[in-house]
């Protein structure tokens, strides 16, 4: 019987205790990778991600880093290589996501959504590739936005930093090709249970209905194993980009 594609594979995901995170840690481990299961503040539900991981047979840890601060991040990955020994997969994935009229934007908000969604990115990137490199392979997957493609005026702050995310994609693919490919995964509006839908979403988009955070781990999962993409973004929204 074949193993499972990522057995024998580690795989670090940030922002992994909730929501779309989670979602991506989850599938990882069940396509065979252990798993390091980051946080800032979530430790809770970070510890119940680790024991589902657990679980399921996988190896998997709870490391709590604040991934916009260079010390933190050294701390993670440091702690990464010493109980795994090993780094295969990195989802940039942590984010964060406010309406605010450009008019209105303070300083404060916008260095805060930059330091969160594009510079945790360079900062993770940047710490694992040495890591993959000794190693002879890698796969960086970012989490970018359907905003960093389309113009929302009511979130240019966020737009312009998952802009920057897709470029840095870009960037890296060439800047640490052939041994680590660097792919991006820009999610549409994505729901959860409970959440109230977006209706006007639904309506438009050609597969009328919002993603799941399983939607954005099969894409995931794919970058993760594929060998012969790096530098895209694949776009995960039901279409919306069409209309």
């Amino acid at each position: 019987m074949a193993g499972k594609a990522l057995e024998r594979q580690v795989a670090l995901v940030t922002g992994a205790a909730k929501r779309v995170g989670r979602s991506i840690a989850l599938r990882l481990a069940a396509e065979g990778a252990d798993v390091m299961v980051n946080y800032a503040t979530s430790k809770t539900e970070a510890e119940g991600v680790v024991r589902e991981i657990q679980g399921s047979g996988r190896r998997a840890i709870a490391v709590e880093a604040n991934v916009s601060r260079r010390a933190d991040v050294q701390k993670l990955f440091a702690a990464a290589d010493k109980e795994f020994g090993r780094l295969d997969i990195l989802v940039n994935n942590a984010g964060m996501f406010f309406a605010a009229k450009f008019e209105e934007l303070t300083d404060e908000q916008w260095d805060g959504i930059m330091n969160t969604n594009l510079k945790s990115q360079f900062l993770c990137a940047q710490a694992a590739a040495p890591i993959m490199k000794r190693q002879g392979r890698g796969r960086i997957i970012n989490l970018t936005s359907l905003g960093g493609i389309l113009p929302w005026p009511a979130y240019t702050h966020y737009c312009v930093s998952k802009a920057g995310a897709i470029m840095l994609t870009r960037c890296l693919a060439r800047a640490l090709g052939p041994e680590i490919l660097v792919n991006s995964v820009a999610p549409g509006t994505i729901q959860f249970p409970g959440e109230l839908p977006d209706e006007e979403y639904v309506r438009r988009v050609p597969l009328h209905r919002t993603g799941t955070g399983d939607d954005i781990a099969g894409a995931v999962a794919y970058l993760a194993t594929a060998d012969f993409v790096t530098g895209q973004t694949i776009v995960v929204d039901g279409g919306r980009s069409l209309v």
